[in-house]
């Protein structure tokens, strides 16, 4: 009796072990389908309302956010009278050939509060090429008493210009109007009395002449010096995201020279609404914003967004380093000369170096033409040195 009632339990154990098993592996499939529908239905999400970082983008499109084509458009305001008429013409400028000279120039612009230091410098970097260039000096507080024949008499009519305010640009745009009166000026370098060249005249006039863009500088700095001093009086013309920061002294062509003078409306923004003082506390320097952020609103693809004049900010102060007399050194002149990446620092927590290769039409070549921040001083070891340093290639 117990061996067949040992047999019955024994039985009656075995046949609830399958039943046992069944539902252990029931659970197992049911969440992995519970799992994978979850998944779908992300991605199904996620592609149809796509996120709009770039990298993620190409997660769920082979073509970014611009692959998918099926999706309607996001929707865009509807410019002003204003809006339309000033980018109808600017497009229009853009759109016509580049005027033709049989004697093709690089108008120097200088600007300056008075004597040009390095003029002497300058004068032998112009020796011999008379026909290749232009100068204008923009000196707003002493006339400067020159000492090349290339500088006589080249002032013009200027204005008092003060750091940081509007007629910083004033001074950049009359220097451009000025310039443009003579229709040999092909290409237009701005620079400061703390300018000096780096490179003989032979390399400097054919990298800009034969330049596919204009060499205006332009990144995005989300920090306080970035886009912190973006102020919203400006919309709707200029919206944040399109705001911009970059060094002033620039190297354009003639178009780019001229669809400045043209431009009225979006100066006018900068003029009201960029300036020291703002509400909030907000130093806005349009000098450093308006022509980024004009370029990359209205012709971003023509410009290299990095200027070909050297400065160093690595001593993160308010203004660069200044050269000294003892720091000119036949080894700094090449270092320089020899740099092959722009390098941009951003104002922001995280403070940011980003660094681009210096492409001169699809060709990685050295960036800079120009230095800046040199002190008077250092005139006499960069006159004994210059041939030397701007062979250097």
């Amino acid at each position: 009796m117990k061996s067949t009632k040992a047999w019955r339990l024994g039985m009656k154990d075995a046949s609830t072990l399958p039943m046992a098993r069944q539902r252990g592996q029931s659970k197992k499939p049911t969440w992995i389908i519970v799992l994978v529908s979850l998944v779908c239905l992300f991605l199904v999400c996620a592609y149809v309302y796509p996120p709009q970082n770039s990298s993620a983008c190409y997660v769920f499109s082979s073509g970014g956010c611009k692959g998918i084509q099926w999706l309607p458009p996001a929707p865009t305001r509807e410019l002003s009278d204003d809006e339309i008429a000033s980018r109808v013409v600017i497009k229009s400028i853009l759109k016509m050939a580049p005027a033709l000279s049989e004697t093709p120039k690089i108008a120097f612009l200088f600007l300056t509060p008075g004597a040009l230091p390095f003029e002497k410098l300058w004068d032998q970097f112009f020796q011999g090429q008379e026909d290749r260039f232009s100068v204008y000096v923009h000196a707003s507080k002493d006339k400067p008493v020159h000492f090349s024949r290339y500088f006589i008499n080249r002032e013009i009519r200027s204005d008092t210009v003060e750091w940081g305010k509007i007629s910083m640009v004033d001074a950049e745009r009359r220097l451009l109007a000025n310039a443009l009166k003579d229709p040999d000026n092909q290409q237009f370098v701005l620079l400061s009395d703390s300018c000096i060249p780096l490179r003989h005249f032979d390399y400097v006039y054919n990298y800009l002449m034969y330049t596919n863009v204009s060499f205006v500088d332009c990144f995005e700095d989300p920090g306080p010096h970035g886009s912190g001093r973006y102020v919203e009086h400006m919309l709707p013309e200029v919206e944040k995201k399109d705001f911009r920061k970059g060094a002033q002294w620039f190297t354009m062509k003639r178009q780019h020279a001229t669809i400045i003078m043209a431009d009225s409306l979006y100066f006018t923004k900068f003029r009201d609404h960029c300036k020291p003082g703002m509400e909030r506390n907000i130093n806005c320097y349009s000098d450093e914003h308006y022509l980024p952020t004009f370029f990359y609103m209205l012709d971003p693809a023509g410009i290299a967004n990095w200027s070909v004049t050297h400065v160093d900010w690595s001593e993160r102060k308010w203004h660069p380093k200044s050269y000294q007399a003892q720091d000119i050194t036949l080894e700094l002149m090449r270092n320089i000369t020899s740099i092959m990446e722009s390098v941009h620092l951003t104002s922001d927590d995280k403070i940011e170096y980003r660094t681009t290769p210096c492409v001169w039409n699809g060709i990685e070549r050295p960036c800079y033409l120009f230095g800046r921040k040199f002190l008077p001083d250092t005139l006499d070891n960069l006159l004994s040195l210059f041939p030397n340093y701007t062979s250097f290639e």
